[in-house]
């Protein structure tokens, strides 16, 4: 077994230099960062490295050079000056009231204001935090290191309540925005997050923000790319492949199917999640690391109340003012589920400047997708993977009617704010049932003007099915003769089933079927 420390869950970099952790090294990017530039937003998914990205740079601001000893910042700074530095972390607490965000900043404001010895502990906060730097700067000399991690963790628990969220972004602006006002005072400024609030938001007094969320020199700065895993992980690649018994070759594309494809610019490498990543070689297991360790239930929320089409989630195009950042008074969940990491850039069409997003890899894809299925099913939380087993096995033994009944007991007692739109309920549960059994058989799925069309193929058999609303199971099957779907198997030796099915709002369920 491996005597390698994984740096899993750990966000202290001090810690994981003394204790010897393995270590990804960044330090090149971010001796980059800090010699071009004052003030930067970071935006990624969460369990990307974040916090440990601002533990290193709080590391180098206060001149611990013995930590970077062999990393590639130790060739390239000469200096090491250290710095006053105010690290305010918003990740470590559940914000439901008000009052909790208050007392979170003035849990760091107490802090600093001893640290620096300033007096005016009965302001605002804004206030408080102004008169902090200032004194940062006229007792050490120095101009102030200002880190802020998860700044967006309040605004994030709140997407739900818009009162709750209107408070705290009243707090949060001109707290953020004292920034702008103390230039003079400030070395360097670094906030975090998962997501990217609207221009009218926490930011918009604070317009010298270097958003390098969606900027190629920092693409990799969190995450890791093919060339690290290669260089870091070599022994580790080699003893999975044995566990898997596969080539080194097929190990690493299997890595790269479960964890890489996150792009965060058009012309970005792939970039591995790293958390799963580390996971899969500590334990030397393929599990869904990172999926599990945070439910989305947030944004099936958002995507259920705007009554989103499924499909077009995971095909949709859109420009980067969308993508870079989030307005509470829109409809539009695509922003939030793309920062939050269940979508990414997949392709970028520069006439238009567009992107077409897409699920990053099979880790993301299987896992959102199956936590889906019971928000829009009948199917129990704890069956989802019970129920697609068996359809799987129905569809694998050339069994159409079991799977189609089954299709129909998810529709049984559906919940009413699902159904108000029931062509859009009925693409949404195929997408979810018949995504989930692509993972298995291959599956071609496609819609249009309320139709359905899928192609489903096993080693045996080939099922080519038409699915149409308020129309007859007998319409469905004509058209599959008429649009010709199933000619390309007339020479394939395995059985083909055409299948009509007719779904009717009536019933709000599938109402017949026949086959032929």
């Amino acid at each position: 077994m491996s005597t390698r420390i994984y740096p899993i869950g750990i966000q202290n970099f001090e810690k994981l230099r003394m204790d010897g952790y393995l270590y990804v090294d960044k330090t090149a990017l971010i001796y980059q960062l800090v010699k071009t530039g004052s003030y930067y937003f970071l935006s990624r998914p969460r369990r990307f490295g974040k916090s440990l990205l601002i533990s290193t740079l709080e590391a180098y601001f206060l001149g611990k050079k013995e930590l970077f000893e062999g990393l590639a910042i130790e060739r390239l700074e000469k200096d090491w000056d250290t710095y006053p530095i105010l690290h305010l972390d918003l990740n470590a607490r559940n914000y439901k009231t008000v009052e909790s965000l208050e007392e979170e900043l003035n849990k760091h404001l107490e802090i600093w204001e001893k640290t620096y010895q300033s007096p005016y502990h009965d302001r605002k906060p804004e206030e408080r935090f102004f008169h902090v730097i200032r004194h940062a700067y006229e007792r050490t000399g120095k101009r102030v290191v200002i880190l802020v991690d998860e700044y967006d963790k309040p605004l994030l628990q709140t997407l739900g309540d818009p009162e709750l969220q209107e408070a705290y972004r009243s707090m949060l602006k001109p707290f953020y925005g004292v920034l702008k006002s103390l230039d003079g005072y400030i070395r360097f400024a670094l906030l975090t997050g998962v997501t990217k609030f609207g221009k009218v938001s926490v930011f918009s007094d604070l317009n010298n923000l270097d958003d390098i969320s969606m900027q190629l020199p920092y693409a990799s700065i969190c995450g890791m790319t093919e060339e690290e895993l290669r260089l870091y992980f070599e022994e580790d690649i080699h003893t999975l492949s044995s566990t898997l018994k596969q080539s080194y070759d097929e190990t690493l594309g299997t890595l790269r199917r479960r964890y890489d494809g996150y792009h965060f610019t058009e012309e970005s490498e792939g970039v591995y999640n790293p958390f799963s990543l580390l996971n899969a070689f500590k334990y030397m297991r393929l599990g869904d690391y990172w999926f599990e360790t945070g439910t989305p239930s947030y944004l099936v929320e958002l995507l259920k109340c705007t009554h989103y089409d499924l499909y077009a989630m995971a095909h949709t195009e859109t420009d980067a003012d969308v993508l870079n950042s989030i307005d509470s008074a829109s409809y539009n969940p695509v922003p939030v589920i793309y920062q939050s990491g269940y979508l990414t850039i997949k392709g970028y069409d520069p006439e238009f400047k567009l992107y077409t997003l897409g699920f990053p890899n099979q880790e993301v894809e299987e896992g959102f997708v199956r936590y889906l299925l019971p928000y829009y099913t009948s199917v129990n939380v704890g069956d989802s993977s019970f129920e697609i087993q068996h359809f799987v096995r129905e569809i694998r033994k050339g069994d159409p009617d079991a799977f189609l009944e089954r299709l129909r007991s998810f529709f049984a007692d559906t919940p009413y704010e699902l159904i108000r739109d029931q062509e859009l309920h009925y693409q949404n549960v195929l997408f979810i049932v018949f995504k989930l059994v692509g993972f298995y058989v291959q599956a071609e799925y496609h819609t249009a003007n309320g139709r359905i069309d899928l192609v489903l193929q096993t080693d045996l058999y080939i099922y080519v099915m038409e699915f149409k609303l308020n129309g007859t199971a007998e319409d469905a099957l004509r058209q599959i003769e008429e649009k010709g779907y199933a000619l390309p198997f007339a020479s394939d030796s395995r059985k083909l089933f055409k299948i009509g099915v007719n779904f009717s709002s009536a019933t709000r369920n599938i109402e017949r079927w026949l086959m032929d």
